[in-house]
C-alpha cells in the first residue's frame, strides 16, 4: 500500500517536530455547499531547517513518536531515484 502524502502550512516549529496545517475541501452532505475542513498533524524534521509559513509536503511513516506518524517528503530525493 502506497504510503499518503499530504501538503500544508507549518504553523508551529520545535527542535526536530514542526506542525502542519492541511485544509481540505468537502461537500455538506445535506446542503451540499463546499466547505473547508483543517487538520493539525506532527511531523519529524531531522535537521530542523524549514521555518514557519513554509508550504511543506508530507508523508506517511512508522511511528516516531507518540503523536510523530509523519515525515517531511523531499520530491528532490525522489527525482534523483
Amino acid at each position: 500500500m502506497p504510503k499518503r502524502l499530504l501538503s500544508g502550512v507549518i504553523v508551529a516549529a520545535h527542535s526536530k517536530t514542526i506542525v502542519v496545517e492541511v485544509t481540505r475541501r468537502v461537500r455538506h452532505k445535506l446542503y451540499k455547499k463546499i466547505i473547508k475542513r483543517t487538520k493539525k498533524y506532527h511531523a519529524h524534521d531531522d535537521n530542523s531547517q524549514h521555518k514557519i509559513g513554509e508550504k511543506v509536503t508530507i508523508q506517511e511513516s512508522k511511528p516516531i513518536s507518540k503523536i510523530k506518524k509523519w515525515i517531511i517528503y523531499d520530491s528532490k530525493l525522489e527525482e534523483g531515484k
